[in-house]
């Protein structure tokens, strides 16, 4: 007999608002477990009947855990970035996993084009000068985003849009992938090294993992130039924290906007004193309309699931 989506019970290992648990609520018998304390608890008094668990990226989970869950039938990321699952114990087990790629690219895109507007404009030094009581004569000229040239560093469905933003604002675009894309005019090249030398200003966009990890280097970092600004919205293992202070307070690179770290949740504390940095807590892909379509498309696949159907967004 198929399970309907009532008997299921569901871990949920995120902290979404009320309105939008109250939608798994009504579907499935949900276990609330955002701490690893009450993961743990929760996994050793509820393993039994746990079918489904829904968490994302960076909190992950793990083969022993996934081997904890005689019934787990759905392994699913809430957003696009699914690094820290073990999508191997997962499939090896016949458990289907799945992600939440497309519900919240505009949110990212819009984020990163506030993040490079603000550091380029520098929003937030001139914030301060004024409550200072500095005014315009006093301070230096900052730069528009027409005419700069933008790299994208990992140009997907997110980087797309990043694009797309960025040449309404009169931005060169410039991108960097393992291989050419055929669906856009925009310039290639062909190593990260490259990118950053032909761009003023440079958005990390990529998937987190080893193969990802510093990518973003001293050497690139000084390719980029004085002039340039870093944004990274993608994963903060992308970027080489200590180096990317070292070019900052040297001057060797103009201002960086990160919403991801290598520390988080906890700062990057290298960073936090410098007044050329705009930090965000990871929220690039969060907004009520983004966080609902997540959710929509985790009952989506669960549905699909249940009905022998291919999942919306496998992974």
């Amino acid at each position: 007999m198929t399970a309907t989506p009532q008997a299921l019970t569901l871990l949920l290992l995120v902290r979404i608002a009320p309105e939008h648990r109250a939608l798994l609520e009504q579907r499935f018998q949900v276990i609330e477990a955002p701490t690893p304390e009450s993961r743990a608890a929760a996994i050793a008094a509820h393993g039994e009947r746990i079918a489904l668990v829904l968490t994302n990226g960076a909190t992950g989970f793990r083969a022993d855990e996934i081997a904890a869950l005689p019934q787990l039938r759905l392994l699913a990321a809430q957003g696009a970035g699914y690094e820290n699952l073990d999508v191997a114990a997962a499939k090896a087990r016949g458990v289907a996993v799945c992600n939440g790629a497309g519900t919240n690219d505009d949110c990212v895109a819009d984020h990163t084009l506030a993040l490079l507007l603000a550091s380029v404009r520098a929003l937030p030094q001139q914030g301060a000068a004024l409550r200072a009581g500095v005014w315009r004569d006093a301070l230096p000229l900052f730069p528009q985003l027409g005419g700069r040239r933008l790299g994208i560093l990992g140009l997907g469905t997110i980087g797309l849009k990043i694009a797309q933003r960025a040449a309404a604002f009169g931005m060169e675009i410039g991108y960097h992938n393992r291989r050419p894309r055929s669906d856009t005019s925009a310039h290639y090249a062909d190593s990260v090294l490259t990118l950053a030398a032909w761009a003023d200003d440079l958005v990390v966009a990529l998937p987190g993992g080893g193969a990802t990890r510093h990518i973003v280097n001293a050497e690139v970092l000084q390719a980029l130039g004085p002039g340039g600004h870093l944004v990274n919205i993608a994963r903060g293992s992308c970027v080489d924290t200590e180096a990317l202070a070292a070019a900052l307070q040297a001057g060797q690179l103009a201002g960086a906007a990160l919403d991801v770290y290598e520390s988080e949740p906890l700062p990057p504390q290298p960073l936090l004193g410098l007044d050329n940095v705009i930090l965000t807590p990871h929220v690039a892909g969060w907004s009520p309309q983004a966080i609902r379509a997540t959710v929509v498309n985790f009952i989506a696949n669960v549905e699909q699931l249940l009905r022998g159907e291919p999942l919306r967004t496998p992974v």
